[in-house]
């Protein structure tokens, strides 16, 4: 393939999204009939933020209509060493989505020679959320929360999205797809401003279950197939996925509280 060359009017420099445009690669395109499929779509993620960084989560399930399409999906991504997106929506877009926003971080880093700070970051997945509008004018709609530590105030931060690319910082948590009326709820009672990283793991995989018990659509812990929610947390550390062993004791604790009402 023959490397492009641009003019200087027409240098797409750093980003990675136009340079895609002008070579005419751009994933981002008109669907038509869409209504007339079964898109299998994902559900309810959370975020909030704690002493020492943020926390994500997400369920694992995917339905199509009133099927259940997958039932180990993961929506909880990482994005860098220092921020995560979590994703709701058309599963497809969502994941594209995801994987193009990964090769901007590491396009910007390598051109202009210094990391992309963490609020350009989120600009950035504005941006791919506002170009996937006209495919979700037509039903493929992807909402993804974005999350991460920012070194320079040494505390974490957390966005969240709508259709067209609008972005809104949210100072203590956040919850979108189906189920996020229900584990909103739970954030809503129980989040503290001083909130540990472990409280902040233990919060909101009781959201994500309360999500499932009231929402269809939403996943809950799957015990016999061994699936669990994703839950992740970013701090001055890094990002680090909870390994499934916790998740299992945690939901343990909660089943046993469940039961004991």
């Amino acid at each position: 393939m023959k490397f492009p060359v641009f003019s200087l009017d027409q240098d797409p420099g750093s980003n990675f999204g136009e340079l895609l445009k002008r070579v005419g690669l751009s994933p981002f395109a008109d669907y038509a009939n869409v209504s007339q499929l079964d898109i299998p779509h994902a559900t309810t993620c959370v975020a909030v933020r704690c002493a020492g960084g943020v926390v994500m989560a997400g369920d694992r399930r995917a339905t199509s209509g009133n099927l259940i399409s997958h039932r180990s999906m993961e929506k909880v991504v990482q994005a860098d060493d220092f921020s995560g997106v979590a994703i709701a929506g058309a599963a497809g877009p969502a994941m594209e989505m995801v994987k193009l926003f990964q090769l901007q971080i590491e396009h910007y880093e390598k051109v202009e020679g210094q990391p992309l700070s963490l609020e350009g970051k989120a600009n950035q997945l504005s941006m791919f959320v506002r170009n996937n509008l006209p495919a979700a004018m037509q039903g493929l709609m992807v909402v993804p929360i974005f999350a991460g530590y920012d070194a320079h105030i040494e505390q974490g931060r957390l966005w969240d999205y709508d259709a067209t690319g609008g972005r809104y910082e949210e100072f203590d948590f956040v919850a979108t797809g189906s189920g996020q009326l229900h584990a909103s709820t739970v954030l809503r009672v129980s989040w503290r401003r001083d909130i540990s990283v472990q409280e902040a793991i233990e919060l909101v995989s009781r959201a994500l279950w309360e999500a499932s018990d009231a929402d269809s659509a939403t996943g809950g812990p799957d015990v016999l197939r061994g699936i669990y929610p994703v839950v992740a947390s970013i701090t001055k550390d890094g990002f680090s996925r909870v390994p499934d062993s916790e998740l299992a004791s945690i939901y343990s604790t909660i089943t046993t509280g469940v039961q004991q009402r």
